[in-house]
């Protein structure tokens, strides 16, 4: 099987050793991964500043870079989300639209490609530690995606995987959210990091680094003794 990477922006410029660990991961499941250099943004943070041409123009790009039959995997549950409920909405009643309807159902997060497609729980990783999980707002509301992450990081060998309380409430990032309204931001990261803490875990892993950076950030401000992790960073560790 090949099939098309997707990196979102902030992963290329910021943690790119998260895409290469997750190449790293479906490469050691049997997959042959095909990189398009031309592609770019997946139009999300354009859409939701409410710029609709120029989100659709991107899109549109998004459409070409990912055309033909492969499925389309990518670290990030967010992206993977916009495409599946709002290009849609961009491309109603357009020319566009049959490709848009094949791309939604091509396209997977990561976690959720190695479960429910490849049907693989067990990579083979091992972690030493204590973890805790935080479900994504995208992952969990838009891409239904809740016992795919488990599953896989219940089979790592090493970890204790612990449930926080409230461990679907939102981290407090939302993109532009965290600029507009940095006090409820900074205290929803607080009480996010504040229940992770709780459980005694060392790790806290999502599947959204979007989510992590900015729980990150609040952490290395406080000096708490947790740290955050991508959960293809913790499938990739052999």
């Amino acid at each position: 099987m090949t099939v098309q990477l997707f990196i979102p922006c902030f992963v290329d410029q910021l943690y790119p050793q998260t895409a290469f660990n997750m190449v790293k991961v479906l490469e050691k499941a049997g997959v042959e991964v095909a990189y398009n250099t031309e592609q770019t943004c997946c139009g999300q943070p354009a859409f939701n500043a409410g710029f609709r041409d120029e989100a659709r123009e991107v899109c549109t790009k998004f459409l070409r870079d990912f055309d033909g039959s492969d499925y389309v995997v990518a670290p990030s549950a967010s992206c993977v989300g916009f495409v599946r409920n709002y290009y849609s909405t961009l491309f109603n009643n357009s020319s566009l639209h049959n490709e848009v309807r094949g791309l939604q159902k091509r396209i997977y997060e990561f976690s959720s490609f190695l479960v429910n497609v490849l049907g693989v729980e067990d990579v083979g990783a091992t972690l030493h530690g204590k973890a805790t999980y935080h479900d994504s707002c995208a992952a969990l509301r838009e891409c239904r995606i809740k016992e795919e992450p488990r599953k896989l990081l219940s089979r790592v060998k090493g970890l204790e995987l612990l449930e926080m309380n409230d461990v679907e409430t939102c981290c407090g990032f939302g993109g532009s959210f965290a600029v507009k309204f940095e006090s409820i931001s900074i205290a929803m990261a607080d009480q996010k990091v504040n229940n992770a803490l709780q459980t005694g875990a060392d790790y806290i892993i999502s599947t959204d680094m979007s989510c992590l950076m900015h729980l990150e950030g609040y952490i290395r401000h406080k000096g708490h003794p947790i740290r955050t992790m991508h959960i293809a960073d913790v499938l990739a560790n052999c």
